[in-house]
């Protein structure tokens, strides 16, 4: 009999093109990658991979066998939500993952609605950037991802997952009190071309987008610290040490010596629910992602959005 977890590694060797990919997708170490391989092929009695200069590349049999592999697992994922669906209600574990600022300005509201509301639903959050996210749910690691991406840098997602908007986050832009802008009722990022700047880590969503943005208005920022913690970076600025793009999700309070100020053309960044469309029926999934709209901010500057998907 075919084993499902070895079938889901090698899917994963056909959706990464390679051993390597697989591993780092599957968070496993390549040799255990290569082992569950050779026992599948001896399961199989086919051979399922072969040397492809440095790296290995399936073949026609591995190939079959990745295709067949993928409607397996979205057939699992089907039976999961029928039966769930069946049932009739939100019970069991949902596993969930959701970038930092909505990790501390939404998710303890709507998690503990859902508990409340579904008190046999565990919904265990870890926190995640957003491609790490989206890796992990088609990984089947989580059912559920928040995540987000900026207005003018969307999230790349691969095929076979369900979308649903949550609400849009405004960034404003934080300096020190002393600042000579700090009294302005409304700023434009060229006005700090010569500043220094507190960033989040390169590699980033957030990082990565700030450069874009910044170095396509012509400014090629000065980072000199970076923090993953918004409320680091807001530390940080108080003490006088840069300036920095602060969205609003997650952000209060805003400590003492620091000065907040609304930027002309509005920074918007959209914060939305993913989760695989072959577990759209189960009730799990519906009341999670029902208790993350109610729980959405609604304050001046971060609007709710009506679902689309």
């Amino acid at each position: 009999m075919l084993s499902l977890d070895r079938l889901r590694v090698l899917h994963a060797v056909h959706s990464h093109g390679s051993v390597t990919g697989a591993a780092l997708a599957l968070h496993v170490t390549t040799s255990a990658v290569s082992q569950q391989l050779a026992k599948l092929e001896r399961e199989t009695g086919q051979r399922l991979l072969m040397k492809n200069g440095r790296g290995v590349r399936l073949t026609d049999a591995g190939r079959l066998l990745a295709e067949h592999a993928e409607r397996i697992l979205c057939e699992v994922e089907r039976a999961r939500a029928d039966l769930e669906a069946h049932r009739g209600q939100a019970v069991g574990e949902l596993p969930l993952g959701a970038f930092a600022s909505a990790a501390r300005g939404l998710l303890p509201r709507a998690l503990a609605a859902l508990h409340a509301e579904h008190p046999r639903l565990r919904v265990p959050m870890r926190e995640a950037e957003p491609d790490d996210a989206v890796a992990a749910l088609v990984r089947g690691d989580i059912d559920l991802a928040v995540v987000l991406d900026w207005y003018n840098r969307p999230l790349a997602l691969p095929g076979g997952l369900a979308k649903a908007p949550l609400f849009d986050d405004v960034a404003d832009i934080a300096m020190p009190a002393g600042h000579p802008l700090a009294g302005r009722d409304e700023v434009d990022l060229e006005d700090f071309a010569g500043d220094p700047w507190v960033s989040w880590p390169p590699g980033a969503i957030c990082h990565d987008w700030l450069m874009l943005t910044l170095r396509g208005k012509g400014i090629e920022p000065r980072v000199v610290h970076t923090a993953a913690e918004h409320h680091t970076q807001l530390a940080l600025i108080a003490a006088g040490l840069g300036v920095a793009v602060a969205p609003r999700l997650g952000r209060d309070p805003v400590p003492a010596g620091v000065a907040v100020v609304p930027v002309r053309r509005a920074i918007i960044r959209h914060v939305y629910a993913l989760w695989r469309a072959d577990a759209g029926r189960r009730p799990a999934v519906r009341a999670a992602v029902a208790a993350l709209r109610a729980a959405a901010p609604a304050r001046a500057g971060v609007t709710a959005r009506r679902p689309t998907a």
